[in-house]
């Protein structure tokens, strides 16, 4: 019985290392994509270039911290625990800071959208 439970164990922990490295290769990835796609929008002289900078920031770092809540399962020691509580704290205020300047943005484009528009 023990060896099944060992065994049980194992393969818990070689999935979280599967789904770890894929949540966060996601994340990384797209990130490269976003940066990419900024760069290119910058030279091109896009509109919401900023906005959609922030969300392809604000989408990879959920998949980053994603990646974080997976490696919990794996952690033995409280110091482990620890600090990837506060990895996680961390990513978890960027992601807000993140979420809130894309609000801000949003209704700065809104506003800028309304003064644009022809007065009646």
């Amino acid at each position: 019985m023990e060896a099944i439970v060992k065994f049980l164990e194992e393969i818990v922990h070689f999935a979280a290392e599967i789904g770890i490295t894929l949540t966060e290769l996601a994340g990384i990835a797209i990130l490269l994509i976003t940066v990419v796609k900024a760069i290119i929008g910058y030279f091109r002289k896009v509109d919401n270039l900023r906005l959609d900078l922030a969300e392809g920031i604000a989408l990879a770092l959920e998949f980053k911290l994603g990646g974080e809540v997976l490696r919990t399962v794996i952690v033995r020691e409280w110091t482990e625990l620890l600090i990837l509580g506060a990895i996680i704290a961390l990513r978890g205020a960027l992601t807000l800071l993140i979420h809130w300047e894309i609000s801000v943005e949003e209704k700065r484009d809104k506003h800028m959208r309304e003064d644009q528009k022809p007065k009646a």
